[in-house]
This record gives C-alpha cells, sequence and structure tokens, in this order.
C-alpha cells in the first residue's frame, strides 16, 4: 500500500504532485515551521522542486509508503504534510503552515493515518520532538503516544 487517499471530516490526505509545487514551497520554506526539522528551509521553487522529487515522487515509487499532503477538503491544496518512515523506525513526522497551527489539523491528519498503519499492520509507531517544541509534543499525546526517554546530541 502506497499512501492511500484518506479523508477525515475537514480533511483529505494525498499524495503530493507536481501540481503541488507551490504549496510545498509555502510549507517548506517558513524558517519558523521548519526550525526544528532536519532540513534547511527552501529557497525557491527549483528548491520544492527537487524536495517534491527527493522525497515525495522517490517514495511513492515504493511497494509501501506513508507521504501524504494534508488538505483542507474545501480547496485541496496542501497546508502541510504528515508521514510515516518506511524503515524499521516507522517515525512519524508532521508540519503545518504557520496559519493552520491550533486548530487540531495535525491530531486530526495523525489519527487517520494512525488508523491506516494499523490497517496495514504495522505493530507500532515512534516520534520525537525537539524539546523546545512542547506543542510537537501535545500533537503526539493527543494521537495517544507516551514519552519514552530523552536524548542530547
Amino acid at each position: 500500500m502506497n499512501t492511500p487517499t484518506l479523508e477525515t471530516q475537514r480533511l483529505l490526505l494525498r499524495k503530493f504532485t507536481a501540481a503541488d509545487l507551490d504549496a510545498l514551497y509555502e510549507i517548506f520554506r517558513d524558517e519558523e515551521v521548519n526550525t526544528f526539522l532536519p532540513w534547511l528551509p527552501l529557497k525557491s521553487l527549483d528548491d520544492a522542486r527537487n524536495f517534491y522529487e527527493a522525497r515525495y515522487v522517490r517514495a511513492y515509487r515504493l511497494p509501501c509508503a506513508y507521504r501524504y499532503a494534508i488538505c483542507l477538503k474545501a480547496e485541496n491544496i496542501p497546508i502541510g504534510y504528515i508521514h510515516v518512515v518506511s524503515d524499521d523506525s516507522h517515525d512519524l513526522g508532521y508540519g503545518l503552515r504557520r496559519e493552520f497551527w491550533h486548530r487540531g489539523i495535525a491530531t486530526e491528519a495523525g489519527r487517520a493515518v494512525i488508523e491506516q498503519v494499523r490497517r496495514d499492520g504495522i505493530p507500532y509507531l515512534t516520534a520525537t520532538h525537539d524539546v523546545r517544541n512542547p506543542r510537537s509534543g501535545r500533537v503526539m499525546q493527543r494521537l495517544g503516544m507516551r514519552y519514552q526517554y530523552s536524548y542530547e546530541v
């Protein structure tokens, strides 16, 4: 199964497409949104195209992947992303454009994706957040995850 389309009350979770490059750029260019992520904010549409190819197109070629664009149903334009890494960590990650924070969207999307991976037989998920980003930790708690350990680099 590779990124099956999911619907919730407010959201459509689907694959990113080449037509979404402008929206993808808007998500990944904001420095505040991307402060705690393992990549630098995108600086151009060319960066967005390369990011899309590397992170999404490659994943969509795999037999199994969960790499979602989070869209409000009414507009069907990506406002964020949510994914589960396909390796043994099954690491959950998500992000939203700043103007969509504090609306329960990441939690709603997370619940839908967790239901799907459970249906597909994935036995567990992991997730991490920077200690300077407690809001992300609260999303994880609302999804039913529990704290396991901290580490320092």
